[in-house]
């Protein structure tokens, strides 16, 4: 018969490290004072006012390079545990590893045409045949 009654420990783990993180949002909601006012939304620029838009629109390219990076990054992550047992895994999880870097450089190449690893790109424009010969610096 499965006995359930073995895993009490275990549920009652998963319940007080679920119930943490609320508590810490929770607690500090009812305790500290609100007190909102026009100082408090405004955004801070170490002790300087702000000037113009805080709001402002940041080039796509700077995500693409944090996305390109953290993806890489992760999979770095993956690859250690396999280096660790190498020994031990045989053949097979060398084939599988081989596929899996394979399709990492495949997505690198991808991500490298696409141009996600440029930092500083300068924007792709098409001049017509008249403009091209008027503009020497195309």
């Amino acid at each position: 018969m499965f006995l359930l009654h073995q895993y009490d420990s275990f549920w009652i783990f998963l319940l007080v490290s679920i119930s943490i993180p609320y508590l810490a949002f929770l607690i500090p909601g009812f305790i500290a004072p609100n007190r909102g006012g026009p100082e408090k939304l405004t955004s801070y620029e170490s002790g300087i006012e702000p000037k113009g838009d805080t709001w402002i629109r940041f080039q796509i390219r700077y995500y693409m390079f944090a996305l390109v990076f953290a993806v890489f990054d992760v999979e770095t992550v993956f690859l250690y545990p396999w280096a660790v047992s190498f020994r031990e895994l045989g053949l097979f999880a060398f084939v599988e590893v081989t596929i899996f870097i394979f399709i990492l450089v495949v997505g690198l190449v991808h991500a490298w045409r696409k141009g996600a690893s440029e930092w500083c790109q300068l924007p792709n424009i098409r001049l017509n045949v008249g403009e091209r010969e008027s503009n020497p610096a195309v």
